[in-house]
């Protein structure tokens, strides 16, 4: 007897704190998964509620609302097992306790016949989970359709002896690991390679279901994937795209594949006690299927480096911003590289209909900052408007000069030029209801090379997180792709590509007058910001010493700008933000 399993992952993308919405889409895949004869779908880790809910789990009324429409969608599970996301509020058939958990809820025909509890609750980076659950302590195997499957959620997966292994000992064939798993450049590789140990080590199928979508930071990036008990891939999700995946898995290759690898026979039992304890619930019994097999399986591709930094940041503008509640966008365009990123973003996010660009020259502008800016919005087909700020310059200047008089003429002068261009957005924006996009990079926000109340102001900081050595990549690799998917024009004009970096604040001005070439500053942000290197093991490394002190300077010094900066997509493994939270007022001096 042949026994198959058919597995339907719905990869997702949730909005956090819209409960109906999200269970109304839920029950849209399950039914799709009825359809398609699939023995269990799941979906990503608190689905229901969206990832990551933060302080709203203090409040009663979400916990009661999530509960109810956990419920709704185990009454829709009608001759299908369902995992889902949700969290747990006290004793989930009860409902008494005083303790919430991340938990999976297993339904089968109406009813809700188990919850697993997270039992590794992330407490670095960007999560905070220790603050809100409790972890659990059960690894259970569930016996869906005669196949024993393992449920477990995110963190679970990453230790090697843990709930996986737990559930393996139980009879578990299939592990389905449901995941809120934020993207970083990288990670995708690297997590890919860790659930294939996992399966290869275990000797099973494991079923990696991962969300899709932005939550204000943070990017999923979906790539849900399924590894076989050799660790090949065998299904891949795409990324950035929600997806159902369905595929046939050949349950009895897991006991061939046993009866030949003996590392699980190795395990030693009593460290598989103190991780958790096994047991094993009945969920549906096995009947043979008439179902005929799937004539293929899904297999995205992978992704190279810049294309996925820049799907993120696609991703991650458009969700922030639709789920917000806005439909257009206002970028300022300065004929600069940076702009013109955030620009082409915006529009493959949200369509060039829907996002405006305002160019604002002063006395010190280029006449290429104009006509740049101009190439560029008729390229992406946005709008562009022409607001001088000269009127408002000679404004601040007369009304400040009898307080200026007999002081030499500095920054405060150069910035109340990107102050009149805030304040030109910020009122473009209240008055039309538009969002500003601004657009600095990492480079410049780790030195504090931004304007309080200027180029920082705005709702949302596409690239804040995008090394300016990064932000050529992305421009010129956008540029490989052509505009409008037919090859024949590239968005970004050469002529902002190849100019020399400058904010045009003053005559002649360049960013290496105050800054390090960004090919050598990038590498050192990197080392201190992501790396905590010291000024001593830096300079080791071959930096230049002054660039390395005035690196850790500025990035220390300019702590109380960032703080007061909009949010952005996370890209790096260590953003400015809920990543790195060091206080405004220290005095520590590492240099």
């Amino acid at each position: 007897m042949i026994r198959s399993f058919r597995l339907a992952l719905a990869q997702m993308n949730p909005t956090v704190g819209d409960i109906d919405g999200n269970t109304a889409r839920i029950i849209e895949y399950v039914e799709r998964a009825r359809e398609v004869g699939a023995d269990l779908v799941a979906f990503p880790e608190l689905a229901i509620t969206g990832y990551p809910p933060e302080d709203l789990l203090f409040k009663t009324s979400f916990l009661q609302g999530n509960t109810a429409a956990m419920q709704r969608v185990v009454e829709a599970a009608r001759d299908i097992a369902v995992v889902v996301g949700y969290v747990e509020a006290g004793d989930s058939h009860t409902g008494t306790g005083a303790d919430i958990a991340n938990a999976a809820a297993v339904g089968y025909n109406g009813k809700l016949i188990d919850s697993y509890r997270k039992m590794y609750l992330p407490n670095y980076g960007v999560f905070d989970e220790d603050r809100y659950f409790r972890r659990g302590t059960e690894c259970p195997v569930y016996h869906i359709n005669g196949v024993g499957v393992g449920v477990n959620i995110c963190e679970d997966i990453w230790y090697p002896v843990g709930p996986i292994a737990v559930q393996r000992e139980a009879g578990a064939e299939l592990i389905v690991n449901i995941n809120g798993s934020p993207f970083h450049a990288g990670k995708a590789a690297y997590r890919e390679k860790m659930i294939a140990t996992r399966a290869a080590d275990n000797g099973l199928f494991v079923a990696y279901l991962n969300m899709v979508g932005g939550q204000d930071e943070l990017v999923f990036d979906g790539a849900s994937l399924v590894c076989d008990m050799t660790g090949e891939v065998i299904a891949r999700g795409p990324a950035f795209a929600e997806d159902l995946l369905v595929l046939d898995l050949d349950i009895e290759a897991v006991f061939r594949s046993r009866l030949r690898t003996p590392l699980a026979r190795k395990e030693n039992p009593t460290i598989l006690r103190e991780v958790g304890e096994a047991r094993t619930k009945q969920v549906s019994e096995y009947g043979v299927s008439q179902r005929t097999t799937l004539e293929s399986t899904p297999m995205a591709s992978v992704m190279g480096p810049a294309e996925e930094v820049y799907h993120a940041l696609v991703t991650g503008t458009r969700d922030y911003i639709r789920k917000s509640g806005f439909s257009r966008a206002l970028v300022g365009l300065s004929g600069g590289i940076d702009s013109a990123l955030t620009a082409t973003v915006a529009a493959d996010a949200l369509g060039p209909e829907n996002v405006v660009g305002v160019t604002m020259p002063s006395r010190y502008s280029s006449e290429g900052s104009v006509s740049d800016s101009k190439e560029l919005a008729d390229n992406l087909g946005i709008e562009c408007w022409v607001v001088s700020i000269e009127p408002a310059h000679l404004a601040f200047t007369d009304m400040l000069e009898p307080f200026f008089e007999g002081s030499a003429a500095n920054v405060a002068e150069e910035n109340v030029q990107a102050r009149i261009r805030g304040n030109v957005l910020m009122t473009i924006s209240n008055k039309f209801g538009w969002i500003v996009l601004t657009t600095g990079n990492k480079s410049e926000m780790a030195m504090g090379y931004a304007t309080l109340y200027g180029d920082m102001a705005g709702g949302f900081a596409v690239i804040k997180d995008v090394p300016k050595t990064l932000v050529y990549e992305l421009c010129r690799w956008r540029n490989s792709k052509g505009f409008g998917g037919n090859g024949v024009k590239s968005p970004i004009p050469r002529a902002i590509i190849e100019k020399p970096p400058s904010a045009e604040l003053r005559p002649d001005q360049l960013d290496v007058d105050s800054l390090p070439p960004y090919e050598e500053l990038d590498p050192i942000v990197r080392a201190y910001v992501e790396e905590d290197y010291s000024y001593e093991e830096m300079v080791a490394m071959g930096h230049d010493p002054a660039a390395v002190r005035q690196v850790i300077t500025f990035v220390d010094r300019n702590e109380y700008k960032r703080r007061q900066a909009p949010p952005g997509v996370k890209i790096t493994p260590r953003a400015f933000g809920k990543d790195r939270r060091l206080p405004i007022v220290n005095r520590y001096r590492p240099v």
